[in-house]
């Protein structure tokens, strides 16, 4: 693993959530959670529905609750494309926002 830090970007529908160095990211991924940190091997994910955690490289964290998406890691570059992001749980999620696995072509 190597040391440095991560470029993260959180982009929704309406904005982008989140732009800026991190040296952690726990996501919750469709099937459970997922954790990110320098180094990180190249990986595609599919995001559910829960709380996405960014620890700043300056110190501090955000989180933020988020729905649906993707989540793509190459090289120390984070980009998580979401249905929903904010600081509540959303009060509904809409069906078409959740992709399922089996619902994936190949």
């Amino acid at each position: 693993m190597s040391g440095g830090s991560l470029d993260v970007r959180v982009v929704s529908p309406a904005r982008i959530v989140f732009q800026g160095g991190a040296s952690a990211v726990v996501a919750p991924a469709w099937d459970g959670q997922v954790g990110i940190l320098p180094g990180h091997a190249p990986m595609l994910a599919l995001i559910g529905a829960g709380e996405l955690s960014i620890d700043r490289s300056g110190g501090g964290s955000d989180t933020f609750q988020v729905a649906g998406g993707v989540l793509k890691v190459e090289g120390n570059t984070v980009t998580l494309l979401t249905e929903y992001a904010g600081s509540e749980p959303p009060a509904s999620i809409p069906a078409e926002a959740i992709v399922f696995p089996e619902d994936v072509e190949d």
